[in-house]
């Protein structure tokens, strides 16, 4: 009998592979609410330099963007934590040339999450990604109580017919968690700024930083459609979602080496920092033996958990 920890296990994942390097779900900052109060009392004779001060931001990460795009891959290491659900560590590589591929260590470190991975045995994982579905990698008491097996496949189809809403939302994300996509998230709400030129790493860098509604960035971000976008809104809405910040560091080759995000959730604090490297390096990962995985629909499809 597939016990209920199983379950749990397996849809926190799914939750976490999506957070991992998009960060999708976030909530309010205050921190960011503050500099929008301070920014609208600074008075009118600002504006104008303002607003061209923030043009000239957009106009920097429309090259940022394209050439991290363009970059095709670079490893990847990154914090996240979410509230009381999880805290985690990823580090590996990712491509994203033609759909997205590559493979992470990820850890968990505290939470729930992490609670559970231990009685599981384990608090790491290997996961990798192709264009269409997630792999993750568990130790040898899941394979106990999975019928032998180490592997838990998410087809991103599947997984956004089983969670409606959220589940596109979560599929979007995971096929598109890319550097670049943070530095979409900042175009598309167009509240910028140039922070100033820092090290990030030994490395020169120039700091940019904004405010995003992730409610209104779903929409504009994704494919879903009117009905899974409300679905989607409604359970934010529930989680206390709202906005969040985001802090993007770029270096001469306009790549992006470092993002951070943060916001408050119903379930506690959010952040997500990563830092990119390596651009262009070699990026391979196989989908594991049928043998040897299991199927995330059909372990939601087994008997009731006890």
């Amino acid at each position: 009998m597939m016990s209920s920890i199983v379950r749990r296990v397996a849809v926190s994942i799914a939750v976490a592979a999506a957070l991992t390097g998009a960060a999708a779900c976030s909530g309010s900052d205050s921190d960011g609410d503050s500099r929008g109060d301070s920014e609208g009392s600074a008075g009118a004779g600002k504006g104008a330099g303002e607003a061209r001060t923030r043009t000239d931001a957009i106009v920097a990460l429309r090259s940022v963007e394209k050439s991290t795009d363009g970059a095709d891959s670079a490893k990847v290491e990154s914090t996240t934590t979410m509230g009381t659900m999880m805290s985690m560590e990823a580090d590996g590589a990712l491509g994203w040339a033609d759909g997205l591929t590559g493979k992470l260590t990820i850890t968990y470190t505290g939470g729930t999450m992490a609670d559970q991975m231990r009685q599981l045995g384990t608090t790491s994982m290997e996961a990798r990604y192709l264009p269409d579905a997630y792999y993750a990698k568990m130790g040898d008491k899941f394979a106990a109580q999975s019928g032998g097996k180490h592997w838990i496949k998410y087809d991103y189809d599947d997984l956004a017919k089983l969670a409606g809403g959220s589940g596109a939302y979560m599929k979007d994300q995971m096929q598109n968690t890319t550097p670049n996509q943070s530095v979409k998230l900042l175009l598309a709400s167009g509240d910028v700024e140039k922070v100033g030129e820092e090290k990030v790493r030994g490395e020169d860098t120039t700091h940019y930083s904004g405010t995003v509604d992730v409610a209104d960035l779903a929409g504009r971000n994704s494919s879903l459609s009117a009905s899974q976008l409300a679905d989607l809104k409604s359970q934010l809405e529930q989680a206390g979602v709202t906005t969040e910040t985001i802090d993007i560091w770029v270096n001469d080759k306009d790549l992006l080496v470092k993002k951070a995000e943060k916001g408050e959730l119903a379930t506690g604090s959010m952040s997500s920092t990563a830092y990119y490297s390596d651009y262009g390096v070699e990026v391979a990962a196989e989908e594991p033996a049928a043998g040897d995985t299991a199927d995330f629909k059909d372990l939601m499809r087994s008997q009731p958990a006890g």
